[in-house]
């Protein structure tokens, strides 16, 4: 879309132009003046005269010529003044007819049912919401808002408000507050229904929430309650408008001062409803003569075909009749009395084409009724003599034929009433009776006795005031001066135009010259009677249907006595005679017969027969004031000027032009739509002089391409409904019941056609441009519905869709072009590229990516509803959009430095897009970003795995086996090592969360630095290629596959090389009771039991090869944990062993036994020697205890520590069984049975408490151990008596511990 400027200068410089060919209608001459006229502009005005009828005027295009502006600067101050002249009659001429349309409307009335505008938003407005947006996000207001609105306020604020797209449309005036509000609703509702659900509060809650708060945001510090006292003419435009605001509408539109309208209002006696009615019947008869000429000439405009020239005239007789018809179905009188005129049946055009006794409607007087209302208020009686003060008086008044009314009593002294009583009746002249009575004291008094009377003869005419009468009294009646104080008004029928007295004589009717009381009277719109009247009656006595009459102001008879002031009413075959009394009668008369008539010519009365009147002197110099102020303001031209030979169409294309341009510029939104108001007067205009459909759709659809191209936003379904009907028309289809194509019709429509076509491209190519956001609503598919009207040939075929679809898929290739130029612009990505780093070209391009992401969103969320019918050419337009990014891509990715990982988010971006989109989805941009990204990440993974390998051969060589502690804090943010063997740095795994295992280490010890940094490794490389969501299915498995067979490959080693180190710090451990498991080997075993749990996550496939192999993994590595908890449990045992070789030197037969128990026995004479043998016990028991508590604290995992366990058990007693098993025929030394005892019982009662089963500590080992040390216990205390000092193996609380 062009930048939006303001077309009112051009119009008004194009009215300027065209204003010298009015004055070819104006002034009458069949002779165009020359005016020049731009480049490209609509076609000139026909030549006047054209039957009235607009478009079907006949004329040739005026030429080319140089711009205005180039002829202005030639152009002298008199030619400059002669065309504001002109421009000034156009103006004035058509005010003329549009306020003759408003006064006496008979066509049209003021929709009620169109679309309410909204009112306009303007820059300073925009300015002030962006203020007041901006201060709620800075915290500048009091309104209490959520987290949630305030980040859907700000998306609004920079993504809407902010936007040069919606200043454009804003300057362009199509922006309303409803708009602004649509689009925060509709963005609003994609947020809260993505909110989780509350209990207890809906989302409709949210929303309405929501909205209300958007409104105090919008209005700001406002009074919502505080509303302008005085609505201006633009604002109440919307509404219905009385005639008084239409005609200050129309001042406006035509730039008419209020001078020139107080002129022409009195001059056209707009007021007058029978002068406007008259006037129309007069623009009626003359268009039909003019057809009646044209038909008889044989000039018709040019047509399409020879036979339309016929039809041509009885379409121009069809509309008059019609005209006619919604003539004759109005009231006389608008605003009067619901009263409908008689209707009266007559054939077509016969009382104005056939002028003859034999076709006229002949009126009855019958068919004349008039109704009357009269009010007769009695005031008061004066002169009364002849009774007493205290009598009791009365009035009564009847109208003869109608009811008698009587008035309150009243004393004599003062007989005043003031009643008024109310009749009707049908006589023009009727007999009002008014008489006096007192009431009658004799008894025998059968009435009250009358003391005068008065007898009226009002007419309509009559004075309204209240005058003194003379009453008539009895004979001998002392009230010799008896008066009566009343006043009698009768109102006229709104049907009855006029009445009085006259002299008459005619051919046919009133043959005798004498006075008679006439009465004007309308039957209906096309029906008048001059009727004559007698007293008390109802029916005229005579009448004379005025139909076909000419009335005139004629000169005295001398023959005919009686009256001075003579007219006639002439007709073929007939003259009738009329003379008043006086001037000013005889000019009322004229004046109403003259409407009457529907006669072209008007009556002038001659000056000097004026002069002769004295007594109408105040008439006379009213009308003479009256004429010299029309023709001194020039106004007089315009008034008489005869519509029927003006070229209307010419006039109603400015009249439009100027209409819409006033709309446009008022203070609603528009959008081409004129208001009700507008709507009215131009339907009027049409339907009254006969503007053809056709021609005023091309001309408005003219109009609105010229606002549409210079930047004004446009309804499309204007457009369409516009084009549609001079379609409909141009191929016959009579949308408006005319048949008649002119040529000149057909080729303004073929040129229209095309311009339209070439409009409605531009504006879907433009389409962010021309409908951002998708406002106005509907007008983007509104628009691609017009383009494929416009497409078609005719209007019955439609057009392929392959057709429509090429057309479409043009247009969005230029958007995808415009959409990404305008981009860059914005993003200034031409100048970054040329001269920026290679790290400051992948930041911009980063930058670049994520504003296309944003208009492909955009344009999905506003505008693929539109073009719901294609979604594939929607995909092809971002798929050129993309393309065009590809170039400045490629660019800043080629620049980038070898093995460079930087651009790895520059992919994650896009493909996370592209991925989710289904049309986009490995597409062809979407394949090429795969094509340039698969080398980089095969080429990462490579590297990472050679980092990772040497990393697991440095680590375990130099590794100190400690536990680390909260590794899931450090180890996220170390760099990756360096590996020596290669020239590169390794990349940092960008945006990596710290991985789930590693939430239950923050308060425990783990494996080695190793073999944590290798998982860690290990899992955020995986999760990195998880992260690319590569959409390739093939390579993302291969990816997927290549990572979980390389951890499986790491993870073997770590254990491979776990297992040595943990056998070669076995071997070096000491076999003594002293021996404590050292924190390294439990960190060795906690490296095997990460290495369990990460091989599940690690190294796990779905599919058969792959699961054999992750299987093989588990497999080592419980095998592995097999062979430590062996080598471990040995190391225990071995223990074990140590302590019984102790006590088997205690063996019965043994030397060392006789010379320890010889020595013990010595010893205990002299001093307290403790017990042998337990030393011995509580340090393997201590031993015991001491490394299961190192295991259980230190190893990680339980199950492991309970094989240990059950394993360390079970050989224990074993090796004790063993033992004892060896010495079965020979009695145990009492030391040996009393430690023995002591190390059972408590292993047993030690493993119990780690968890070891019932059935692992109860084993066949178990209980022969038990039944051995049972056997002995029992010999040793017959033998020794008393010499185990209290150990058994019976359970005691009491045991020591």
């Amino acid at each position: 879309m062009l930048d939006p400027s303001s077309s009112e200068e051009e119009s008004d410089e194009g009215l300027e132009e065209e204003s010298r060919d009015v004055l070819v209608a104006a002034g009458g001459s069949q002779r165009a003046a020359p005016a020049p006229a731009r480049e490209g502009r609509r076609d000139a005005p026909g030549r006047a005269g054209g039957g009235g009828g607009g478009g079907g005027s006949c004329s040739a295009a005026r030429p080319g010529s140089p711009s205005p502006s180039v002829i202005s600067e030639g152009r002298d101050e008199p030619e400059r003044q002669l065309d504001e002249e002109q421009e000034r009659k156009i103006r004035l001429q058509l005010y003329v007819f549009v306020v003759r349309c408003i006064a006496y409307p008979f066509n049209a009335k003021q929709p009620t049912d169109m679309a309410r505008r909204q009112q306009k938003l303007n820059k300073q407005q925009l300015q002030l919401l962006k203020e007041r947006f901006q201060a709620f996000l800075n915290g500048d207001t009091q309104i209490v808002a959520d987290e949630a609105f305030c980040n859907a306020v700000r998306s609004y604020y920079e993504v809407f408000l902010k936007s040069d797209r919606v200043a454009r449309m804003v300057q362009s005036g199509g922006c309303s507050a409803n708009d602004f509000r649509e689009v925060f609703k509709k963005n609003i509702e994609k947020r809260v229904r993505s909110l989780p659900e509350i209990d207890g509060l809906s989302k409709e809650t949210v929303l309405s929430s929501w909205i209300a708060k958007y409104d105090a945001i919008y209005r700001g510090e406002e009074d919502p309650c505080k509303q302008p006292n005085r609505m201006t003419l633009s604002a109440v435009s919307e509404l219905i408008l009385s005639k008084e605001q239409l005609y200050e509408m129309f001042q406006q539109i035509l730039g008419i001062k209020k001078l020139e309208h107080q002129l022409l209002y009195n001059a056209c006696q707009l007021d007058n409803a029978d002068e406007q009615a008259a006037q129309i019947r007069r623009e009626l008869d003359g268009r039909l003569q003019l057809a009646e000429k044209m038909a008889k000439e044989r000039k018709f405009p040019k047509f399409t075909a020879k036979e339309m020239e016929n039809m041509y005239i009885e379409e121009l007789r069809s509309s008059v009749n019609l005209l006619m018809a919604n003539l004759e179905s109005l009231p006389v009188s608008k605003g009067g009395p619901e009263f409908k005129l008689q209707k009266l049946k007559r054939s077509q055009n016969s009382a104005f084409l056939d002028i003859g006794d034999e076709n006229e409607i002949q009126l009855s007087k019958s068919d004349v009724v008039l109704s009357f209302t009269l009010e007769i208020v009695i005031m008061e009686v004066q002169g009364l003599k002849s009774v007493a003060p205290n009598r009791i008086v009365y009035c009564t008044m009847e109208v003869e034929g109608g009811e008698k009314l009587q008035t309150d009593q009243a004393e004599a002294s003062r007989p005043q009433w003031g009643t008024q009583g109310d009749f009707t009746t049908t006589h023009p002249r009727p007999v009002v009776k008014v008489k006096l009575f007192t009431e009658s004291t004799g008894v025998l008094a059968l009435e009250d006795k009358e003391l005068g009377r008065v007898i009226l003869y009002p007419t309509s005419n009559s004075s309204k005031t209240a005058e003194l009468h003379r009453m008539i009294v009895p004979k001998n009646s002392q009230d010799s001066d008896l008066k009566i104080k009343l006043a009698v008004r009768m109102d006229k029928p709104p049907h009855m135009k006029h009445s009085g007295y006259l002299y008459a004589l005619g051919q046919k009717v009133w043959k005798r010259w004498k006075k008679r009381y006439f009465v004007l009277v309308q039957v209906s719109q096309y029906t008048f009677a001059m009727c004559s009247y007698r007293e008390k009656k109802s029916e005229p006595q005579e009448l004379m249907q005025l139909e076909g009459y000419t009335v005139d102001y004629t000169d005295p008879h001398p023959g005919l006595q009686g009256g001075r002031m003579f007219f006639n009413a002439v007709k073929e075959g007939d003259t009738v005679i009329f003379a008043s009394d006086d001037e000013q009668d005889r000019i009322l008369w004229v004046q109403a017969m003259y409407r009457a008539t529907g006669q072209s010519y008007k009556p002038v009365p001659a000056i000097q027969t004026q002069k002769l009147n004295p007594k109408g002197g105040a008439l006379q110099a009213d009308a003479q004031l009256y004429a010299d102020r029309f023709q001194k303001h020039g106004m007089d031209e315009f008034i008489s000027a005869n519509p029927c030979k003006l070229d209307h169409a010419f006039l109603f294309r400015i009249l439009q032009r100027q209409t819409l341009n006033h709309r446009l510029n008022d203070s609603y939104s528009c959008l081409g739509w004129f208001s009700p108001g507008q709507v009215f007067v131009l339907d009027e205009y049409c339907a009254r002089y006969g503007v053809r459909g056709c021609h005023r759709h091309l001309c408005y659809l003219t109009e609105l391409m010229e606002h549409s191209e210079n930047g004004a936003v446009i309804d499309p379904t204007l457009l369409h409904y516009s084009f549609a009907f001079c379609a409909s028309h141009v191929h016959g289809n009579r949308p408006d019941g005319i048949g008649t194509v002119s040529v000149e019709e057909k080729e303004r429509f073929e040129e229209i056609k095309e311009r339209l076509s070439f409009l409605l491209e531009n504006q879907i190519s433009h389409f962010r441009y021309c409908f951002p956001f998708g406002r106005p609503e509907g007008a983007l598919k509104a628009t691609l519905s017009l383009l494929e009207r416009v497409l078609m040939k005719d209007i019955a075929t439609p057009i392929p869709a392959e057709e429509v679809k090429k057309v479409v898929r043009k247009c969005l290739e230029k958007a995808a072009f415009i959409n990404y130029t305008r981009l860059t612009e914005y993003a200034k990505i031409e100048e970054t590229m040329s001269q920026a780093s290679p790290a400051r070209k992948l930041e911009e391009v980063l930058h670049l990516a994520e504003l296309c992401i944003e208009v492909l969103q955009q344009n999905e969320e506003h505008h693929a509803e539109a073009f719901a019918w294609w979604p594939d050419l929607l995909a092809e337009h971002a798929e050129k959009f993309w393309a065009l990014f590809t170039v400045d891509m490629d660019t800043a990715l080629e620049a980038q430095p070898q093995d460079s990982w930087d651009s790895f988010p520059l992919f994650q971006l896009l493909n996370n897009f592209l991925r989710n989109d289904t049309l986009l989805c490995n597409g062809k941009f979407h394949k090429h970003l795969q094509e340039i990204f698969v080398p980089l990440v095969v080429r990462y993974v490579d590297l990472m795995e050679s980092s990772i390998a040497q990393s697991i051969h440095r680590g375990f060589e130099q590794e100190t086996w400690q536990p680390v502690k909260n590794i899931a804090n450090s180890l996220p943010n170390v760099a990756l090592p360096k590996v020596p063997s290669l020239p590169l740095n390794l990349p940092q795994i960008p945006n990596l969360s710290t991985p789930s295992w590693m939430a239950s280490l923050y308060e425990s010890t783990n494996g080695s630095a190793t073999s944590e940094d290798l998982f860690w490794k290990l899992d955020a490389l995986q999760m990195f290629v998880l992260d690319l969501h590569w959409p390739e299915q093939e390579f993302a498995h291969h990816l997927e596959q290549r990572l979980k067979l390389m951890a499986s490959d790491m993870i073997e080693a770590c254990v491979k090389r776990t297992r040595t180190a943990f056998e070669l710090k076995l071997q070096k451990a000491n076999k003594t009771t002293d021996l404590r498991i050292p924190a390294s080997m439990c960190t060795m075993f906690n490296v095997l039991v990460d290495a369990k749990k990460q091989s599940t996550k690690l190294c796990a496939l779905d599919g058969g090869q792959e699961q054999q192999y992750h299987s093989k993994i588990d497999d080592l590595i419980d095998n592995t944990v097999k062979e430590i908890i062996s080598l471990l449990v040995s190391k225990f045992v071995s223990v074990l062993e140590g302590v019984l070789s102790k006590l088997s030197r205690y063996d019965e037969g043994n030397f060392f036994s006789s010379i320890l128990s010889f020595t013990a026995k010595a010893a205990a004479k002299y001093v307290d020697v403790p017990k042998p043998g337990m030393d011995l016990a509580d340090t393997y028991i201590m031993f015991v205890r001491q490394n299961q508590d190192i295991l259980r604290d230190k190893v990680n995992e339980e199950m492991y520590i309970e094989k240990l366990f059950d394993q360390w058990y079970s050989s224990s007693m074993k090796v004790i069984c063993v033992w004892l098993a060896d010495r079965l025929d020979v009695q145990l030394h009492i030391y040996q049975l009393k430690t023995l005892i002591r190390i059972v019982k408590k292993t047993y009662r030690d493993f119990r408490l780690q968890g070891v089963l019932e059935g692992t500590l109860n084993s066949k080992t178990y209980d022969t151990v038990h039944r051995r040390l049972t056997v002995e216990e029992a010999t040793a205390s017959v033998s020794e008596g008393g010499g185990l000092q209290g150990i058994t193996m019976k359970d005691s609380d009491e045991e020591e511990a």
